[in-house]
């Protein structure tokens, strides 16, 4: 029998849940705490770089600090006995939503929706902490046995940036079919860039297809940045057209034309499936425009680069009756009426009539 592996004399390690090129992650037993948790060990060549190790901790420290439902808990973080970086996790029994979408294929709105929304609340509370993702695809996307959805690996792509240009992988800002236009320039990701992440992972959920794809990360940097994505409905005729609007919205060229945060799409969202279940979706009216990229909201919403997200117009109401106004009129018509009569009798008292 193995003998199993044990670090920092306290995570032993059960079981391979799963690898890919940056790192190994690991079903583990915390000893001290008599747990299970979830184990991710980084590569050597990723650990024996001191900008990507510091960068790293700085990273695992700010995400640590993130305590929400939607993401995967941080515990800990450290180095093994071999200085591979390694960082714990809470575990989360389930699969990954790429996995499901693979089994299954392409999935109805309500599903979608109701997936999507628990991914904007998690990526959304980051966005408030000052955190972005900048590699939000179905991979890092953990899905419960009773559909409850966790958000893993924030702070990782980041820190792979402080990896010196010549050593830098395609993962660096994020993965290709899922990053946005920014991203795939070398450009800083913002809370927008998670947005046109998650949106890519709508598409894909509602149509079974990526809005793009190709043989090299240069071909998809390329039509990230210039290319349209074939109309949603094109490839799945149930998708309702006002939720057609919303995903091309959110697939914009520039930042600035999609939602700006992932809560904003979150509530986008969830004002849509209430009207979807209710049956008063319809298509938006479309405006002159004056960008190239369409400016598309949901029904009964303002347009994202119209009026700031915090921002709550009032709403107006033609029968509202302003009486105070009316009331200053009326008092000003009495004064005017008053004064005639007034006016009068000096006239007569200065010019008496003449007998």
């Amino acid at each position: 029998m193995t003998e199993k592996i044990i670090l920092n004399d306290r995570y032993q390690l059960d079981e391979t849940l799963g690898s890919g090129g940056m790192a190994v992650v690991y079903r583990a037993r915390d000893m001290t705490l008599e747990r299970t948790v979830a184990i991710k060990v980084l590569r050597k060549d990723y650990s024996s770089n001191p900008e990507f190790r510091a960068r790293f901790h700085q990273e695992a420290k700010a995400a640590a600090n993130l305590a929400h439902p939607n993401i995967v808990t941080i515990h800990d973080f450290g180095l093994d006995a071999e200085n591979r970086l390694f960082i714990v996790m809470e575990y989360v029994p389930g699969i990954d939503l790429k996995n499901l979408m693979r089994r299954r294929g392409r999935y109805n709105i309500d599903e979608t929706i109701s997936l999507m929304v628990q991914a904007c609340a998690g990526v959304g509370y980051a966005h408030r902490a000052g955190l972005v993702h900048c590699d939000i695809k179905p991979q890092n996307m953990l899905i419960t046995p009773d559909q409850r959805l966790k958000v893993v690996d924030f702070g990782i792509a980041r820190a792979l940036a402080s990896i010196h240009p010549e050593e830098q992988s395609e993962v660096v800002w994020g993965s290709p079919q899922y990053f946005s236009p920014e991203q795939a320039a070398g450009k800083a990701p913002s809370p927008a860039s998670d947005v046109y992440s998650l949106g890519v992972v709508m598409y894909e959920m509602l149509t079974g297809q990526l809005p793009f794809d190709a043989s090299s990360s240069t071909e998809l940097t390329r039509m990230h940045r210039q290319d349209m994505p074939a109309a949603p409905r094109t490839l799945n005729p149930k998708i309702p057209a006002a939720m057609e609007q919303v995903m091309l919205k959110v697939l914009a060229k520039e930042p600035s034309t999609r939602y700006r945060t992932a809560d904003q799409l979150g509530r986008i969202l969830i004002s849509f499936r209430g009207q979807y279940l209710a049956g008063t979706t319809r298509p938006i009216p479309q405006q002159p425009q004056t960008d190239k990229t369409q400016d598309i909201s949901p029904p009964n919403q303002i347009s994202s680069n119209q009026v700031p997200a915090n921002q709550i117009l009032p709403t107006e109401n033609p029968l509202d009756i302003d009486w105070v106004t009316i009331g200053l009129g009326l008092l000003a018509l009495i004064a005017v009426g008053g004064l005639i009569p007034f006016s009068l009798w000096v006239y007569f008292v200065l010019n008496p009539p003449i007998p």
